[in-house]
């Protein structure tokens, strides 16, 4: 039922347009590129928006998305398809019921501030009269429940609080009704301009000159910004993540709006198509059953193709299918070995362990003819194609391969070393509990008088660090990598293959686990060469012993999350996987904890440092990147928070629950390809020495640096190595 009666509704409101509509006379209504009201007649309408909305839809209504009112805006819509010539199409019925929406609420507002606070907008205590002017709209009812409802507690707190963010805006705009969409036109008319829409920022900034077209320097300082943005990220980057408006702004971007352009412009009109979202999760489902579908497929065909090709090589001798796996021409067993490729340049792509072994197989098949088994460790040529495509996980490029088993040429494999030897006996790979205290100093101290030797000799090895030079007075001298290098050369690890293994207690990574060093790993640090997996966490665990054992303080509050386990190899081929790990990681926080984790890219490390409470993500990189450049590791860690969100079933607000904050920090950067390792132990170590979940924007005052000297990742080395020498991993 209507809520005037027939007389009422006589009422003459908008009487112009009540006689026009008498007479069949409708009014034109023009739309910008943006789908946004604008025109002579839009002021109009919206004037008759407000009429209709005091008219339909009663001030005790306190949610417009309320289902009870969709015949009363029904009605609203039909009375102004009486008036105005509007298609009558979804995008504008919803575009012009928004606006009614906001008339609703500015409606409710109007009376408030008019009947139920005094001047200095306090809430008055005694009870305020009937508005007798708004009668035909309101009745005495409602005004005793509307009352009621503004005077509640909590009412009075939102409204305290809305007040004050709006009392004093750092930017305020300054065109009072005119609106965006409206200011737009007058601007593109003024200028006589061809454009149908200007920039989010332009218009920004225009909102904020007042009557003397004096602008401000904070505002230009924003407008600059969002030039200099404009012209380094794409149109597509805008529209996925935020605008160059929210970036230069530092705030975030809300669904549905484009901040800068006033009401009813959204991402779908300015853009041309709407922002994709993240897939639910029966959609991720149908997607992982399709594709495990494809795999199994390809699996049943490559069985069917291989009984074809082992029927029609029934007369090869054993010897010949034995030699496919273990090659004469390599030492049997793990071997440090040297990448090649021969197409399109011969050149070295990167280094690995080989593995020949007597029937080995690659993820569960025979190798192809004149191929080995090789784990890729470090990745030298990023664009780098592997010789043979995983069709398993449909990896293509060496560097996503970092972690995991290939197959390789035999002609393309060298080994590091010229006589490479079988692997160590398993008491040579095991660390070395057993062994005597006073055995184990003497190992420190052969090292230790073998320094000033080997500082000397140095000087003619071609492979010098810059630093190991005979030292001037005063000069830093990396004795421990020094004593460190002597005990290799002098122990079983100056052969190939042979290897230490650590033990990694499961606080560290919320599981146990062992990694394994080689003397290639010594030597990436001796010669400061790029990293591998097993130094970063040879680190973490120096940090783990030194920094968090026994301070339940730093213990309870840093976390680690395994490079081994999530990687850009595991997240492409196993994503499943390494989102219930992280999921798990997070479920064990009982407060609020950092998660730290060194992230390998392929060919570069970077370290996430992840708040899952807060569902906040800092994000530090030497190279100055984006975390856009990395779109699968950041679509894991989102839906892993939010994963984790729905397992400990929290509350998010609604605006906030697709929205997980990420942090770029301007932490130091790096001047080469190779330090970005080095880089990432140095931010661990800095960020649990300071103690803090929170990490500063700009870094944290008291190691902020444009660049890290050599000095200082020398120091990393230095504890690196003087951790080993403590394990006693290497002897003599």
């Amino acid at each position: 039922m209507d809520r005037l009666s027939p007389h009422t509704r006589s009422f003459t409101i908008m009487k112009s347009i009540i006689r026009d509509r008498d007479k069949a006379v409708t009014y034109n209504v023009n739309w910008n590129a943006d789908n946004q009201l604008i025109g002579s007649n839009a002021a109009k309408l919206a004037s008759y928006i407000g009429t209709l909305v005091r008219m339909h839809i009663p001030i005790t209504a306190t949610r417009w998305s309320n289902k009870e009112l969709g015949s009363a805006k029904d009605k609203i819509w039909t009375e102004i398809l009486r008036s105005f010539n509007i298609e009558d199409t979804t995008i504008r019925k919803k575009y012009i019921l928004q606006l009614a929406g906001k008339r609703h609420r500015g409606w409710r507002t109007f009376l408030t501030n008019k009947y139920l606070k005094d001047k200095e907008k306090n809430f008055v205590e005694y009870d305020p009269e009937y508005p007798v002017k708004y009668a035909i709209f309101i009745t005495e009812e409602e005004w005793v429940a509307f009352v009621a409802q503004r005077r509640d507690e909590n009412f009075k707190k939102v409204s305290a609080t809305n007040r004050e963010r709006a009392s004093n805006p750092t930017y305020a705009y300054k065109k009072g009704r005119l609106g965006y969409a409206r200011l737009e036109e007058k601007i593109l008319d003024e200028t006589k301009s061809d454009a149908t829409s200007l920039p989010p920022h332009v218009l920004w900034k225009e909102a904020r000159v007042g009557k003397d077209g004096t602008v401000r320097d904070d505002v230009q300082h924003i407008y600059d910004e969002c030039e200099t943005l404009s012209q380094s990220i794409s149109t597509a980057e805008d529209q996925e993540n935020r605008s160059v408006l929210s970036r230069a702004l530092n705030v975030p971007e809300y669904p549905g709006r484009v901040r800068g352009k006033g009401h009813g412009c959204t991402p779908t009109s300015l853009y041309k198509n709407p922002r994709r979202r993240n897939p639910s999760n029966q959609e991720v489902m149908e997607t992982l059953q399709a594709l495990q579908a494809q795999v199994l497929q390809l699996q049943k065909d490559n069985e069917r193709y291989r009984c074809m090709e082992k029927c029609s090589s029934q007369l090869k001798e054993t010897s010949e299918k034995a030699s496919i796996n273990c090659q004469n021409k390599f030492p049997e067993g793990i071997s440090s070995c040297q990448l090649y490729l021969s197409s399109p340049t011969y050149r070295l792509v990167g280094k690995g362990k080989m593995h020949n072994t007597s029937g080995d197989l690659l993820h569960h098949r025979p190798l192809p003819d004149g191929h080995l088994k090789v784990s890729v460790d470090v990745v030298l040529d990023k664009d780098a194609l592997l010789p043979i495509p995983d069709i398993v996980s449909e990896t293509t490029l060496l560097r996503d391969a970092i972690g995991s088993f290939v197959a390789w040429p035999l002609d393309l494999i060298y080994i590091d070393d010229e006589t490479p030897t079988k692997p160590a006996s398993a008491d040579k790979g095991i660390l070395r509990h057993n062994e005597s205290v006073a055995s184990q100093k003497e190992v420190f101290a052969q090292g230790s008088q073998q320094l000033s030797q080997k500082i000397g000799s140095r000087q003619k090895n071609k492979r010098d660090l810059p630093v190991t030079s005979l030292p001037k007075k005063g000069a830093f001298v990396p004795r421990y990598q020094i004593s460190l290098e002597t005990l290799v050369d002098s122990s079983d690890m100056a052969t190939a293959g042979v290897i230490r293994l650590l033990d990694m207690e499961e606080d560290i990574f919320g599981y146990s686990c062992t990694e394994t060093i080689g003397k290639e790993d010594l030597e990436h640090i001796f010669r400061h060469q790029e990293l591998g997996v097993g130094v970063i966490h040879t680190y973490i665990r120096f940090l783990y012993d030194n920094f968090m054992r026994g301070n339940d303080q730093l213990s309870n509050r840093f976390r680690f999350v395994s490079s081994s386990l999530v990687n850009k190899a595991l997240i492409c081929r196993e994503p499943d996987s390494c989102r219930e790990y992280l999921v798990k990681r997070f479920m064990a926080s009982s407060t609020n904890n950092l998660y730290l984790w060194p992230y390998n890219s392929g060919c570069h490390w970077l370290l996430l440092a992840i708040d899952p409470l807060k569902e906040v993500v800092y994000f530090l990189n030497s190279i100055d990147g984006e975390w856009t450049n990395y779109p699968d590791m950041k679509q894991l860690v989102d839906t892993s928070i939010k994963v984790f969100r729905s397992q400990r079933q929290a509350r998010v607000p609604r605006t906030k629950s697709s929205n997980i904050t990420w942090i770029k920090v301007q932490c130091p950067l790096q001047r080469n390809g190779i330090d970005c390792g080095y880089f990432v132990m140095r931010f661990m170590r800095e960020i649990i020495n300071m103690n803090q979940i929170e990490i500063p924007i700009t870094y944290f005052d008291e190691y902020k640096c444009a660049h890290y000297t050599r000095l200082q990742l020398e120091q990393i080395k230095e504890e690196l190595c003087q951790y080993f020498i403590e394990k006693r991993l290497i002897s003599i």
